[in-house]
Parts: structure tokens; sequence; C-alpha cells
């Protein structure tokens, strides 16, 4: 049977969430600790050490542009290590998958299971520094909190993106091939540290097919009180991004766990 059929997963899936979510809540706090240490150091270190040095960018204060960055940053960061490390743990060490696929639930629900979980835990995340910038009196709309829906849909592209590399993956350094030819070049050309447009031509044109330029893109205006613009695009590109990778990510999983 062909390995790359269309996804056909159930409700059945919702039993793979709950028990991450079980499991997670007993070390939630070290965990959300973990996934916002490196957006709140870039956000409050960038943004009060360097933003002082520098004008407004992008019409309002650079912590405030930084915000909205680190928020999109801390999403990327929290969905791809669940899908990463945490996903392939379940599935190649402590071997959960091979016992949840002993039930009735399929590898497909058991892979939507993971994509929502990691995108929940990754609209934690988000969650978080938009609170924190709140907090800091640097959103003043109420249209900041569309951001969280948005947050969740950005996470959701950038675990099934993690879970090709977790489908394909032969153990745990195999990770850092993505991190350093992916996660980290996108981080720094998709308008989360400075505006897209100071980058040459060439790699603008490379930010605007990237799946983090587009959660910037629908996540900062929100912060200043303003509607994106080309909403629908933005909204249309990373669900393309989520179903097109969820689908390539179950195909090779099928033919990783299915033999």
């Amino acid at each position: 049977m062909n390995p790359f059929r269309p996804p056909s997963p159930s409700l059945r899936f919702i039993p793979v969430w709950r028990r991450n979510f079980l499991v997670w809540r007993k070390l939630a706090v070290p965990s959300l600790l973990g996934n916002l240490a490196d957006p709140m150091i870039y956000m409050l270190g960038l943004g009060y050490g360097l933003g002082a040095l520098l004008p407004e960018v992008g019409g309002v204060r650079y912590i405030a542009f930084l915000a909205a960055g680190a928020a999109c940053f801390s999403t990327l960061n929290a969905a791809t290590f669940e899908a990463l490390y945490s996903a392939f743990s379940r599935m190649q060490v402590q071997r959960s998958w091979d016992a949840i696929l002993n039930t009735p639930l399929s590898l497909d629900d058991l892979l939507l299971g993971e994509l929502v979980w990691a995108a929940s835990k990754a609209a934690l995340s988000g969650a978080a520094i938009l609170a924190v910038t709140a907090a800091l009196g640097l959103i003043d709309s109420p249209l900041a909190l569309w951001a969280l829906p948005l947050v969740f849909l950005a996470g959701l592209a950038f675990a099934a993106l993690g879970l090709i590399v977790t489908a394909l993956a032969p153990g745990y350094d195999f990770f850092m091939y993505y991190f350093t030819l992916f996660i980290t070049p996108m981080a720094l050309i998709s308008g989360v540290f400075f505006p897209v447009e100071q980058l040459p031509a060439a790699l603008q044109a490379v930010s605007r097919v990237l799946p983090l330029s587009h959660a910037v893109e629908l996540v900062r205006p929100l912060f200043r009180g303003e509607v994106p613009a080309a909403a629908a695009t933005h909204v249309a590109v990373l669900s393309g991004y989520a179903l097109a990778a969820f689908w390539l990510a179950l195909g090779l999983a099928r033919r990783r766990l299915l033999k």
C-alpha cells in the first residue's frame, strides 16, 4: 500500500493529545521556562539594550517591534522542540508509539495527536510572550488577542515540518542539521529581529516563502492594534505548510513504522 496516500485521521487523535498533556503537566513549569528563556532574553536584552541605541523601527520602539517577533520565535521553538526531541523520544526510545499502535488507533490518529499537541504547547509559549508584552505596557489594543489562534496555526506549520525530520532521523544528533541549516537562518531573515526590507533583494525573496515570515506578518500588526495586510494570504500559506508537511511526515512515518 502506498505510504503517501492521503491522511485519514479521526477524533481518536484526542487521547494521544491528552496523554501528552498529562505527562507534560507534571513538568509544566520547567518546560515553559525552557521554551521561553531564549525569546525572553532576546526580547528584553536586545529590546532594552540595543533598543536604547536605535530610533523607532517600523514606527514603534524597537522593543515593541521585537515583541511580536519574539512571540513567533517562541512559537517556533516550542513547536519544533516538541515535534523533534519529545516526539522522537516517544517513537524511538520510550516506544510509546508502538504501544499506542497496538490499540485501535491508527498511525494517522497518532501523528495528528502529536501535531496538535506540539501546536498547543507552542501556543502556550506564544501566549506567555503576549502576557509579558502586555505587562510591560507594549500592547494597548484588544486586537492583540487575535494573535492567539494565529500562533496556534503557526505552531501547526512548524510542528508538521518538525515531524518530517523526526520521521527521517536516525538519532538525536540528526536534528542539529535541521536547526543549523533551516531553523536558525529562517529566524534571522524572517523579520523577527529587524525589518525584512533591510535584507538584499535575493534574501527578501527567500524570506517571503518561509512560514515564520508569514507568522510575523500576521502577529506584528495585531500587537500594534492594526489589522494585518493580506491576512488571508498569510493564513493560507501557513495552512498550506501545515497540511502539506503533515501529509509528507505521515507518509514517511508509515514507511518507517508500518513495514
